[in-house]
């Protein structure tokens, strides 16, 4: 890496203990897990469901870093000024909001999850395959730095509704979260394009590496508007 990255080092508040617990899947019982967290709100707890004042700029002052953290893809293949994990996490809930209606997928709870999809991120970085960390161990560092995200943020209804979209993107389980999977990779092969557009770089690996994987028509459909934009531009 060109910076610090999170992913290597837990931030400062966080022990090397706390980033070691047992991983547990998003499943039913971690929902109910989330839910009785919710259920039992800290001193900084909620009114009404929403967070206290305190609670809530603590809780975006941790998101402050989603802003700063860079996309490592980019700063692997030495993009100058690469977008952040925010820029990514923003086109998406744009996308969201811009796509055609589809039957059974509600646009309000795309939209929400693409804003907090990478969330986890704020405190782990943008871990890769090529990290070297296994994909058990990314989920179960993410999975503690949500869990610590929500309980700043106070619990009660806010932390989770936070927590059971990130969940349910994670494990795919929803028309919403397939919607936005495909998002998350057609935001990517659009910003690759961009860069081989603007920089001249080539970004090849990741058009490669989400070939075949949409899930949704939407997806598909974008993605080869994409693919055929940049056949156009060689």
């Amino acid at each position: 890496m060109r910076f610090t990255l999170l992913s290597r080092a837990p931030a400062p508040f966080l022990s090397t203990a706390f980033l070691k617990f047992k991983f547990v899947a998003p499943s039913a019982a971690t929902f109910t897990r989330v839910s009785r967290m919710a259920a039992s709100p800290s001193s900084a707890a909620l009114r009404d469901g929403a967070p206290f004042a305190s609670s809530a700029i603590d809780f975006l002052s941790i998101c402050h870093r989603l802003k700063t953290t860079k996309r490592t893809g980019w700063v692997r293949k030495d993009v100058k000024n690469p977008e952040s994990i925010a820029d990514h996490m923003y086109r998406m809930s744009l996308m969201a909001l811009v796509a055609s209606d589809v039957p059974g997928v509600d646009r309000n709870k795309c939209i929400k999850m693409a804003i907090v999809h990478d969330i986890a991120e704020a405190i782990v970085g943008d871990i890769t395959p090529l990290d070297g960390v296994s994909k058990a161990e990314k989920n179960q560092r993410e999975q503690a730095a949500l869990d610590h995200m929500c309980k700043v943020l106070g619990g009660g209804s806010t932390a989770m509704e936070i927590a059971e979209l990130w969940m349910e993107y994670e494990a795919n389980s929803s028309p919403e979260a397939k919607f936005v999977k495909d998002l998350d990779k057609v935001e990517m092969i659009l910003q690759a394009l961009e860069y081989e557009v603007e920089q001249g770089k080539d970004l090849d690996e990741f058009f490669w590496s989400t070939a075949g994987k949409f899930q949704t028509e939407t997806g598909k459909a974008w993605a080869s508007e994409i693919v055929s934009r940049r056949k156009n531009n060689k």
